[in-house]
This record gives structure tokens, C-alpha cells and sequence, in this order.
């Protein structure tokens, strides 16, 4: 059963009156929980928010753009034009939960295992907070995107025009992080996901018996050189203080029950991870020639494909730094990390981040031990939901500060 009041804490008013209605941000992330949408298909999900926005007073709602984005508006009680937007992801995974409590997914296949009903649920939390206070001068932007889980809906909702329509100063997301504690913001100025690129790499060989090797080219034999060789890109060619991981992830050859087949041709596919288009375009390049002069070097051919999906997400200095200051207002200093170790990992905020400065955050909900995101027992943990939306929402009252934030009553 949701709990009455969060047992976590932070410092202020607008948490204090944010966590008056805690219980009700966990029924709302419980039910999102229990209907998970795949990119691109968040109807339920996007009708749930929109009615959100508007019974809590948002005043402008905007739905359909990037397909299945929602957009709120909060008007402050200034006259000021600035805006400050605020992003939640909102889509699921294509994953089988093995969880057994009363709220898991009702949808075979599909599951909430990266927590965007708990980001989901703190902005609407924020949305509301905002809309009751109005302790700032311009606007709050609130974008529940669709489609984050490779479906790149961030770069649709721009393309779609987001930021024609709201043109933002800056904008802010935050994501769940079950290695960090619960009440620990952690950031960095700099890169905090890297790149996913997918490879994909056909070899042509010539298909023989298997008892008469020496007549055919064996592309599997091809593959598998290619595959050690690939490892030699970073360690040889990439600088150590540069990130970046080759990994090709899957073979595809011949028939499993054709023991003596040798096949004509053999397809690798796998992902490339690096934070600086710098490394991408060595990566790129080094990957296509040595692939080529390896099946040469058999006599066979070998094309790649190099799709660049989501580019690195890189946190504008100003605004992570800014970011920071106002997360250690609400949980003090010895709870934010400022110099987080980025991930290998891949999110397309990076999408908006190439339009608009701003700043990634990670939002403690584990520590040590716990289960990790993607996985088939993962759960957002509800405790954080307070935090999660006090932190969004203190992030446009320092924006956009009025000349004298008056107090206010939690209803």
C-alpha cells in the first residue's frame, strides 16, 4: 500500500510540501507501472498524463507531438518570457517481469524496467507543485517524451518542433540510478552517457563441404578473425583517456543442423560506445579497413554498415554546475556528486542537449546490492518520487527566480 509520508528526507519547503501528496505520486506510478507502452504506442500513458496536467491546473496541455508527446505549460506569477523545460521518458521495455507484487505489468512482453513511470509520476508531481505555488517568474516547460528505448523520441519531438513552440532557455532530465543511495543526486559537466552506434558487417565467402575446406573461402573462419582483430581498435588506436567499447554482440551463419555445410556467408552485428564524435569517426573508419583487409587476407569480402543511433549525452558545464548547487539546497552536500563516472550506456536526451544547453542528472534509488536497471525484477523504488519532483521543480524556482518568493501552505 502507498505510504502516508515519504520516510526519506530533504531539506525545505518545497519537498515538505510536495510530500503531501506522496501517496497519491505512488498510485499514479503504480498504475503506469501496470500498463507499460512501447515507443511510440504510450496512448494509455499519454491520456493518464494529459488528464494529470489538467486537473492540477497546468495551464496550457499539448498532446501528439513526436507522435505521443505530451507538453504542459506552467505559467508563473511574474510577467517574465524566460522558460525552463523539464524532461520525464515515459515509454517501457520489450522484457518479461518476474516480479509477484499487486502492481506488476498486466501486458505480456512488456514491462516498466527502467523506471520512466517513476519519471514520469515526478513530473507530474512537479507539474502540479508549480501549478499550486507559482513561485517563479516565466515558465515551466514540462515535455513527457515518448520512444527513449531506441526509438530515439527526443530528436522526433524536436523534429516535430518542441523547441520552435517553447523555446527554452535550457532544459533538465534526471534518471533513476540504483547504484547510488537514495537521496544522492549525482551529475558531472561534462559527458555523462556515450554514443551507441550499431554495426553490422557481411562477409561473402564461397559455401563448401565441410570435409573439403581447402575448395571453399569460409566466412565463419573470416568472422572469427575479424572479431579478435576488432578488440585492437581501442587498445590500439583509441588514447587511453578516451572511452570507447567495441562489441560485436552476435553471429549469424549457416544451419545449426547442417554439420558439414560451410556457408557462403557469415553477418556479425554490434555496438560501438564512445563519448566524442572524434572517436566515432576513428572507430568508424579503423572498423571498415580492418575488416576489409582481414577477409581479403582469406580471399573473401566484407562490407559495413555504421549507423550512428544516439549521439553522447554531454551536460552544458554551466548548467550541471547549476544543476548541482540546487541539489545540494535540497539534500546538503555530502549527498551530491558533482564528478559522477559517466556510463557507457546511451540515452537520446542527448537529442535536446545538441539543441539546448542544459544538464542529465542521476537520482539515488538503490545503493549497493541493488537490482539493476533492465532487468526482469526491477522496480522504481517510490520513496524517491518527493525527491525526484522537488528537485525538477527547485530547478525552475532558481531559473526563474521572483523578486520575493512568498511562502506557502501545503494543501
Amino acid at each position: 500500500m502507498p505510504v502516508t509520508t515519504p520516510r526519506l528526507k530533504a531539506n525545505g519547503r518545497v519537498f515538505a510540501h510536495i510530500a503531501h501528496y506522496h501517496p497519491e505520486l505512488t498510485a499514479f506510478r503504480r498504475d503506469l507501472h501496470a500498463h507499460p507502452e512501447l515507443g511510440f504506442e504510450e496512448v494509455y500513458t499519454a491520456g493518464r498524463v494529459a488528464e494529470a496536467l489538467r486537473i492540477i491546473g497546468v495551464d496550457e496541455v499539448h498532446t501528439g507531438i513526436g507522435k505521443t508527446g505530451v507538453v504542459g505549460v506552467v505559467r508563473g506569477r511574474g510577467q517574465g518570457t524566460r522558460m525552463i523545460g523539464l524532461r520525464a521518458d515515459m515509454d517501457a521495455l520489450t522484457m518479461t517481469e518476474n516480479n509477484d507484487f499487486p502492481w506488476k505489468s498486466t501486458r505480456a512482453g512488456m514491462m516498466h524496467g527502467c523506471g520512466h513511470d517513476g519519471h514520469t509520476a515526478m513530473l507530474v508531481g512537479a507539474a502540479r507543485y508549480l501549478a499550486e505555488t507559482r513561485n517563479f517568474d516565466g515558465s515551466a516547460v514540462l515535455i513527457f517524451q515518448p520512444g527513449e528505448e531506441g526509438f530515439a523520441g527526443a530528436r522526433a519531438m524536436v523534429e516535430d518542433g518542441l523547441f520552435d513552440r517553447f523555446p527554452v532557455e535550457s532544459v533538465f532530465a534526471m534518471h533513476n540510478w540504483p547504484a547510488l543511495r537514495p537521496g544522492v543526486v549525482g551529475s558531472n559537466p561534462g559527458a555523462m552517457m556515450a554514443s551507441a552506434d550499431r554495426v553490422t558487417i557481411e562477409i561473402t565467402g564461397k559455401g563448401g563441404h565441410g570435409a573439403h575446406a581447402y575448395l571453399a573461402v569460409d566466412p565463419v573462419l573470416v568472422a572469427a578473425h575479424i572479431i579478435t582483430a576488432a578488440q585492437s581498435i581501442v587498445s590500439r588506436n583509441v588514447r587511453p583517456t578516451d572511452g570507447a567499447v567495441v562489441s560485436l554482440c552476435a553471429m549469424q551463419a549457416g544451419d545449426l543442423h547442417a554439420m558439414s555445410v560451410i556457408p557462403g556467408k557469415a553477418t556479425l552485428v554490434g555496438t560501438v560506445r564512445s563519448f566524442r564524435p572524434e572517436v566515432q569517426d576513428l572507430v568508424e573508419r579503423r572498423l571498415s579497413e580492418l575488416c576489409s583487409a582481414v577477409a581479403l587476407g582469406f580471399g573473401a569480402t566484407a562490407t559495413v554498415q555504421y549507423e550512428r543511433i544516439y549521439p553522447a549525452t554531454v551536460n552544458s558545464r554551466a548548467q550541471a554546475m547549476f544543476a548541482c548547487d540546487v541539489a545540494q539546497a535540497l539534500v546538503g552536500a555530502d549527498n551530491v556528486v558533482r564528478n559522477l563516472e559517466p556510463s557507457l550506456g546511451s540515452e537520446d536526451f542527448s537529442f535536446m542537449l545538441q539543441v539546448k544547453p542544459g544538464a542529465y542528472l542521476r537520482l539515488g534509488q538503490g545503493g549497493e546490492g541493488s537490482c539493476m536497471l533492465h532487468n526482469s525484477r526491477y522496480d522504481f523504488n517510490d520513496e524517491i518520487l518527493p525527491l525526484g519532483a522537488a528537485l525538477h521543480a527547485s530547478l525552475v524556482e532558481h531559473a526563474l527566480p521572483v523578486l520575493q518568493a512568498l511562502p506557502t501552505t501545503p494543501h
